[in-house]
């Protein structure tokens, strides 16, 4: 059997004034996860917020008891020089840290911001560092790239390597409120086939209007924002998208 629905709200579209209270609110209305945008404004162009907001939010939202659990922080970095900024984000309370495979194929293997390296980062070894750090890692996928870049690394033996959940981008990365594109659901479809159990995440234009059709293709961690967090009813809203995926199980 396919993985339970994660809903997954994204705080890129919440009241940044009072972020703290909207991560309660959303948890109160039934959603599973936190979805956090980090965009440093050259992986993407767009800036967000980094470690001190996450860790100013993070007492707001009940910190997972299991791996994957119901409250955990998952952290969506749109940056630049990804293992840079992994134990800043471990310290101030991400669970799950998902970088991109563009980033990490054209950055460098530094591990903190102040330090540099020769070495280029390696997706293998960033998800083990990510695990030997005490989180779960994802690793996503912007629109033009191609899906077979992950057959390697999710078919790789050593445990440790392998992440627990690919995030399948529906929308250019940067930017909330984009249309979401129905053409990436061929890439949901093809990593559902080979690893029935994958937790697989879309990200971008979720709504009730389109939720079906990624639930169809695959996915099951959903992320959506202004679709929740504008709505009148973010719990019927949160209904609707776990519906969607749960009536495919």
């Amino acid at each position: 059997m396919p993985p339970a629905a994660i809903i997954n709200p994204s705080i890129l579209s919440a009241d940044f004034a009072k972020l703290g209270a909207e991560c309660e609110r959303i948890m109160r209305d039934g959603s599973d996860w936190i979805h956090v945008d980090i965009m440093d404004g050259h992986f993407v162009p767009n800036m967000t917020f980094g470690p001190p907001v996450v860790s100013k939010i993070r007492p707001h939202v009940e910190r997972p008891t299991a791996a994957k659990g119901r409250g955990t922080f998952d952290c969506h970095m749109m940056i630049a020089e990804p293992k840079k900024w992994v134990k800043e984000f471990q310290k101030a309370g991400c669970d799950l840290y998902c970088f991109h495979y563009e980033a990490a194929i054209s950055s460098t293997a530094a591990e903190s911001p102040e330090t540099t390296s020769a070495a280029k980062t390696d997706p293998k070894d960033m998800i083990k560092y990510i695990h030997s750090l005490g989180m779960q890692a994802g690793i996503a996928i912007k629109p033009k790239t191609d899906v077979d870049v992950l057959w390697e690394i999710l078919d790789n033996p050593e445990k440790s390597e392998v992440p627990d959940m690919v995030l399948v981008m529906t929308v250019e990365p940067g930017f909330g409120g984009q249309k979401f594109m129905a053409d990436m659901m061929p890439k949901v479809s093809a990593l559902r086939q080979r690893y029935p159990s994958l937790d697989i995440e879309v990200d971008g234009g979720l709504s009730g209007s389109t939720v079906d059709t990624a639930a169809e293709a695959g996915a099951n961690v959903i992320v959506a924002g202004s679709a929740v967090f504008g709505a009148k009813d973010a719990g019927e809203v949160i209904t609707v998208l776990r519906g969607a995926v749960e009536k495919r199980r």
